[in-house]
């Protein structure tokens, strides 16, 4: 259908489901990239009206390097941590040519493959920024694009994203530094490094991808560490780690303690090669991936070091009284789960997400990757009276938020894996 009259149409129907008219309703996915086409497949897939609204000139997301959007975080050397098997989508695997731990090439083509395929790139309007999305009285969305034209939905699936807004540290740390101060995530490559001392402060998996390719380079690296946290090597017994042990069948805290067991008998204690010990349990937080940062550590290639004290010109000095030389500082320090469009009194998440598992909260937004979980949602947040048909569907693929007890009818897509 061509795209004018497929807008006509989807006009057409939020005006009849607005005079009582029972329809299905009309739905706008804000952002194209892993949750956004997953969502707009299911959308297409139970004959829901819907439109993309992508603010790029592609899909992708996070996953497009260099997106022209500046948003993607993602770096020339970039490998997704979860193995092939783990990352792809269950109808539409991954080609067997992918090695076991794609590149962000890889990514980038395997979503548009799928785009192409099920054919959503037609429901895709490219270049199209979002700059409000209010809720009316009488219940339809308002969308103002940016040049400010309005557009008007039943329901909104959110699906932009939440590694594009650097998080710093908060309160920053005190003095001057005379180098150059970065976040993750406008980090290209090592190439700037050559030669220098680089403080990478983070111990998540862009903190060791970062800390391994500037220890090739750099006259020296150290590793900052805020806290402790868990390390796993991408392979164990030669099968991809995140493929071991992972059957539902067995209890999560048998599992837990056999996957420890493996750990501890496979690397040891992480203390013992100068990092600090996590403060919670294996499977308590997202656990960092990286077969390499222990051998450059144990290659004196990195230097470990505790958190970082103060910036003191041309040095740092770190919270165990020790100063060394540094000319880059990069903050691996994550990112705020952001919403620009939104009025943050309505959907804001000022601390960061809040998950949900086998059980619904309510708090401000939450988001999901389980069906149970959003089928739950649905019965305490019913549609309205002439909507039912198709509306538990979208619940199928994306979470309700509530705040303060009432239905807000906004969605934010699940993504199972980061990007």
């Amino acid at each position: 259908m061509p795209r004018r009259l497929k807008r006509l149409a989807t006009t057409r129907v939020t005006a009849l489901i607005s005079h009582g008219v029972s329809a299905l309703p009309t739905t706008c996915v804000i952002g194209a990239g892993s949750s956004g086409i997953a969502a707009a497949k299911g959308l297409k897939d139970r004959g829901i009206p819907f439109e993309v609204l992508e603010k790029s000139d592609r899909v992708g997301g996070n996953w497009a390097f260099e997106n022209p959007n500046g948003m993607s975080a993602a770096y020339r050397s970039l490998h997704i941590n979860t193995s092939r098997e783990r990352m792809e989508y269950a109808d539409f695997p991954m080609p067997k040519s992918y090695p076991d731990f794609p590149k962000h090439t890889h990514i980038f083509e395997y979503f548009n493959d799928y785009v192409d395929h099920y054919r959503l790139r037609e429901h895709i309007e490219f270049n199209t920024p979002v700059e409000r999305a209010e809720r009316r009285a009488d219940g339809v969305w308002e969308i103002t694009i940016e040049g400010g034209e309005k557009r008007l939905y039943d329901v909104v699936l959110v699906a932009n994203g939440h590694h594009w807004d650097p998080r710093w540290p908060e309160p920053p740390f005190p003095g001057e530094f005379d180098g150059v101060q970065m976040h993750a995530h406008s980090y290209i490559d090592s190439g700037d490094f050559a030669g220098k001392n680089v403080v990478v402060l983070g111990m998540g998996n862009s903190a060791m991808d970062i800390a391994v390719e500037s220890s090739f380079v750099a006259n020296e690296t150290f590793l900052a560490a805020r806290r402790g946290a868990h390390i796993l090597p991408k392979y164990i017994f030669g099968k991809p780690t995140d493929q071991i042990g992972g059957s539902p069948k067995v209890p999560f805290e048998v599992r837990r303690k056999i996957f420890q067991g493996l750990l501890k008998a496979y690397q040891g204690d992480l203390e013992r090669f100068g990092l600090p010990k996590p403060d919670h349990r294996f499977g308590d937080a997202h656990p960092t991936i990286s077969s390499d940062i222990l051998s450059r550590i144990q290659h004196g290639e990195i230097t470990p070091k505790p958190n970082v004290a103060s910036l003191e010109g041309d040095s740092v000095r770190f919270a165990d009284g020790s100063v060394e030389k540094a000319d880059y500082v990069v903050y691996c320090t994550g990112y705020k789960v952001t919403f620009p469009f939104f009025d943050p009194e309505f959907i804001s998440a000022p601390t960061t997400i809040s998950p949900c598992s086998s059980a619904c909260e309510s708090p401000t937004w939450t988001t999901s990757s389980s069906s149970a979980c959003s089928s739950r949602w649905a019965r305490s947040c019913p549609p309205p009276s002439g909507r039912a048909r198709g509306w538990r569907s979208i619940c199928a693929g994306a979470t309700p938020s509530r705040r303060n007890g009432r239905c807000a009818r906004t969605w934010t897509a699940s993504a199972r894996s980061g990007g």
